[in-house]
């Protein structure tokens, strides 16, 4: 298994939720960490809170980065570059939903989740996908079940996911002639503030944060020779109904 001491990783959306769980999973590995977030305040605070309750040297930044500006990313990848000079690890999972019937689903939600999730994936990867061939790394985007199983007022999301599976699996296929390595991982329910959710006790039975980080870690881990280029995890034991 390969060591990841060292080795770098940029984190869309990674303040709270899956991509801060993800951040700490390899901070854990002695990776060194920046997460985005459309504001510079939001990502700078919560790089702080990485980095008080560390466990190894591995620094956090937080770096200003909106995945619907593709401009925006480039300045985002040219910080961690500047701060960690390589980029190994790069994971697209900042996301929103909105959901709707198709008669009540507005223009602009429409354009927000598809922009959001789809498009800021094909950025994210765009605006890295020089540093990751020097580096031979590993791109990583957080799709979703919804990116297989459709669902009544889901169009938007589900056009989303369903577009985030189908890119990740053709930039798979494009890009492994240069040693780099492509997944994606489609969760179903996840304790997270998705779609202004709060996490509590009732979310126990769900799949928690660290649980998607450990995944992460385990795919970047692995023997290179191996590829799991599409995961589905899902809860083991979701309440009955």
């Amino acid at each position: 298994m390969e060591t990841l001491e060292h080795k770098v990783a940029l984190i869309t959306g990674g303040t709270k939720g899956i991509g801060f769980g993800i951040a700490q999973s390899l901070m854990a590995q002695g990776v060194n960490v920046a997460i985005t977030s459309r504001s510079s305040a939001t990502a700078h605070e919560a790089a702080g809170m990485l980095n008080a309750h560390k466990t190894t040297k591995a620094k956090a930044i937080g770096v200003k980065g909106d995945v619907k500006d593709f401009e925006s990313l480039k300045e985002a990848v040219a910080d961690v570059l500047s701060e960690f000079g390589q980029l190994d690890i790069l994971v697209a999972n900042a996301g929103v939903g909105h959901f709707d019937s198709v008669e009540d689903l507005s223009i602009e939600d429409w354009k927000d989740t598809v922009d959001t999730n789809l498009s800021g994936v094909f950025y994210t990867l765009k605006a890295g996908v020089e540093a990751l061939r020097k580096s031979k790394g590993y791109f990583i985007t957080i799709s979703s079940l919804a990116g297989t199983n459709f669902f009544a007022n889901g169009s938007a999301y589900n056009a989303s996911k369903f577009g985030v599976t189908g890119f990740t699996q053709a930039a798979m296929l494009d890009l492994r002639k240069y040693g780099i390595k492509v997944s994606t991982i489609m969760p179903g329910s996840v304790a997270t503030y998705f779609n202004n959710h709060v996490p509590n006790d009732g979310d126990a039975w769900k799949i928690q944060s660290e649980d998607i980080g450990e995944l992460v870690v385990d795919l970047v881990k692995m023997n290179p020779r191996t590829l799991p280029s599409k995961i589905e995890v899902r809860p083991s034991m979701p309440p009955s109904k």
